[in-house]
């Protein structure tokens, strides 16, 4: 049996076909593809009104802008005087393909595949008769969801656009800001069925290439018949998948993608997915928000070093508690440990019991506000907040201590920037917190220990997992540290990511 279910089988061949069609290039065989299509549209159309020159316009209703297509293929054909003068078809396929029609993007193709995915994203194809190709003019419609204020990523001072659904206007964001020629923008296709853009950014000339061909690599690894969601991308680019810790950070922020080109980073981004990623994740950029480079020095480097603390407390805190009340008494002051004892009087269950039932409902709490509308969701978590801890306290099912423990803990937990880092650090506090409660300190030793090894395992794209704390090879990191020094300062970018040039100024 398998650890996620049933015995495993050897899964079938995942055979691949190309091309996708292979019939000759006519109207008749693309009708055949979108049979049963109901958004497909097929209608003959006469060139300046004479049947004798007719021409078959093809387009799926819904990807084409009607207002578009009226304008930049209709009209010209029945009223372009260059196109009344043209002797034959063939002298109008030519003139149309040269600017007769008033489309930015006109294509002539001759493979069915062509012609079939760019009816998909939005265009009209022209059918001639005896031609072999055939003319497709952009008219999508690109509706897409507004340019709108991050909402994950709050930011007092710094932009107010967040990425979008559309990869073009995401390339948009970063190109004004990001306004050098050497940003290099390159496109590859992912998934079989999807078929979903993925655009591949770095700056050349800073980017280590062999990151840039690293990452490009991997995803042209990806063989997946649909890339619709984050995982699909981010489990599978990365090579160690059986972790808790997130190997990919993310970010919804224009600015801040731009931030990470400009160190020498390698950014992604994914048509239809609200949020770009960036190449090599390590541990400080889990920590790091769009703030740290908006405030002071001393502010910034402050805010990070409370970040680090409160991922300590929320990690060990209960663990801690659970041991020291167990196995180490004499590590609380005599006046908290009779109040702990005089609290624990009538609660019939143990410390590590109470601990680790509190933090399981916590978890719960969370994920229903979550899940909930907006609305519901904060009567769900006010309500259970004062059920789970008011009732709780006095029917004598949990101590207050416990309570205080495990709120502080929780807390502490939503200082982490990273909600995947964040959910990590819950899993491993419940380890850590059954580990302090089996063996004591001892224990909560020992499951630190284990967390330490773990990280210290991890890599992503050649780069320690643990920086900055890690050597990468003796590459330290010059003035991107925990404390983070007045950026006039840092010269250089930092050395782990190998930039074919380290110095950002002068």
């Amino acid at each position: 049996m398998g650890i996620f279910g049933a015995k495993k089988q050897t899964p079938p061949p995942h055979p691949r076909r190309e091309p996708r069609f292979s019939s000759p290039l006519t109207a008749d065989n693309v009708a055949r593809v979108f049979d049963r299509c109901a958004d497909f549209n097929r209608r003959a159309l006469y060139l300046n009104n004479d049947p004798a020159r007719q021409v078959e316009m093809l387009y799926i209703a819904g990807q084409v802008r009607n207002e578009r297509a009226c304008d930049y293929v209709l009209r010209p054909l029945a009223q372009n005087e260059a196109l009344r003068a043209a002797p034959d078809l063939d002298a109008a396929f030519d003139l149309m393909a040269k600017g007769g029609l008033y489309s930015l993007s006109v294509q002539a193709r001759d493979a069915m595949d062509q012609v079939v995915f760019d009816l998909i994203d939005g265009s009209v194809a022209l059918f001639f008769p005896g031609k072999t190709q055939v003319l497709t003019l952009s008219a999508g419609t690109e509706e897409k969801r507004s340019v709108s204020n991050p909402e994950n990523e709050p930011d007092v001072k710094g932009a107010r656009d967040a990425f979008v659904e559309s990869l073009r206007t995401n390339t948009s964001l970063v190109r004004r800001r990001f306004r050098a020629p050497e940003l290099k923008i390159e496109e590859q296709t992912v998934g079989r069925q999807s078929v979903t853009p993925v655009d591949v950014l770095y700056v050349e000339g800073i980017a280590d290439p062999a990151l840039t061909e690293q990452v490009k690599a991997r995803l042209e690894g990806i063989d997946i018949d649909a890339l619709l969601t984050t995982g699909s991308l981010e489990q599978y680019v990365v090579s160690e998948s059986r972790t808790a810790f997130p190997l990919t950070a993310y970010t919804e922020r224009p600015d801040r993608f731009c931030t990470g080109l400009a160190e020498g980073r390698v950014g992604v981004l994914v048509d239809g997915i609200p949020m770009g990623w960036l190449f090599p994740a390590t541990l400080d950029s889990f920590f790091r928000t769009g703030q740290d480079r908006s405030t002071s020095w001393a502010v910034a480097g402050a805010l990070s070093v409370l970040r680090y603390v409160c991922m300590l407390i929320t990690l060990f805190l209960p663990g801690l508690y659970a041991a020291a009340v167990l196995f180490d008494p004499e590590l609380i002051p005599v006046k908290l440990t009779l109040s702990i004892i005089a609290a624990k009087a009538d609660v019939p269950f143990s410390t590590l019991t109470e601990v680790l039932v509190m933090l399981l409902a916590f978890e719960v709490l969370q994920e229903a506000g979550l899940r909930l509308p907006s609305s519901i969701g904060q009567t769900v978590s006010i309500l259970g907040g004062l059920v789970v801890g008011s009732a709780a306290v006095e029917a004598k099912l949990v101590s207050p201590a416990v309570l205080v423990v495990v709120a502080t803990a929780g807390i502490a937990g939503y200082t982490a920037p990273s909600q995947d880092f964040a959910g990590a650090l819950r899993i491993w506090r419940f380890l850590i917190t059954i580990a302090g409660g089996i063996l004591g300190l001892t224990g909560l030793v020992l499951a630190g220990l284990a967390l330490v090894y773990r990280l210290a395992r991890l890599e992503t794209f050649g780069v320690a997992y643990l920086t900055p704390f890690a050597s990468n090879a003796g590459r330290q990191k010059e003035g991107h540290t925990v404390l983070r020094e007045p950026l006039p300062q840092v010269k250089t970018r930092p050395d782990y990511l190998n930039t074919e040039n380290r110095r950002n100024q002068g």
